[in-house]
């Protein structure tokens, strides 16, 4: 199983890599927005839980968002490796993570980190707001993200150094140029 992180803040185009990514090495989506959307959507009652947390730009509990990830992950066992796309998002989800992935005989191969200026952020983010009408895209709950991002997931990017497997890419250009390198660092890392 080859399994990935795509990193970065709100904006940096986690999503759009990701697609490009699963085509490339058929690998399985798991975007942990999407997935709570979703919920959110079908009025579940864990979607009304996250629900109070994403609308004021706040982070889904850690213990819920590990057992929702093994409950996919265990109904895809035929997989070839897995993107996660928008978790771990802090130090504790990372470690519970790799528990969890040591327990189905597998890890995370490599982190890839998109890496964006914040004024280019938060532009992506008012004009992705516009077309697709997110609610979560309008500039005060942006703010709060990014600010939940700053305080929270960018010590990531030094945990993941430590481990060895984060990645930096610059997460501008081109779509496909950005892909290209992305496809670069993650050369000779495929188990």
């Amino acid at each position: 199983m080859f399994n990935l992180v795509i990193f970065g803040a709100p904006g940096s185009g986690k999503g759009t890599q990701s697609e490009k990514l699963i085509a490339e090495y058929g690998l399985h989506h798991i975007s942990t927005g999407e997935l709570l959307r979703s919920h959110i959507k079908q009025d579940t009652e864990l979607g009304r839980v996250a629900d109070k947390y994403i609308s004021k730009g706040q982070l889904i509990p850690d213990e819920l968002m590990i057992d929702i990830l093994a409950s996919e992950l265990d109904a895809h066992p035929e997989v070839k490796g897995v993107i996660f796309d928008g978790f771990p998002r802090t130090i504790p989800q990372a470690q519970a993570l790799k528990k969890m992935l040591a327990e189905r005989g597998t890890k995370v191969h490599a982190v890839v980190g998109l890496e964006v200026e914040e004024k280019e952020l938060i532009d992506r983010l008012v004009k992705r707001g516009i077309e697709s009408g997110r609610s979560d895209d309008n500039p005060e709950t942006i703010q709060a993200r990014l600010k939940v991002y700053h305080a929270q997931t960018s010590p990531l990017r030094d945990y993941y150094m430590e481990e060895g497997n984060y990645k930096a890419v610059a997460g501008t250009g081109s779509i496909d140029d950005i892909f290209a390198n992305i496809r670069d660092s993650l050369a000779g890392i495929q188990e």
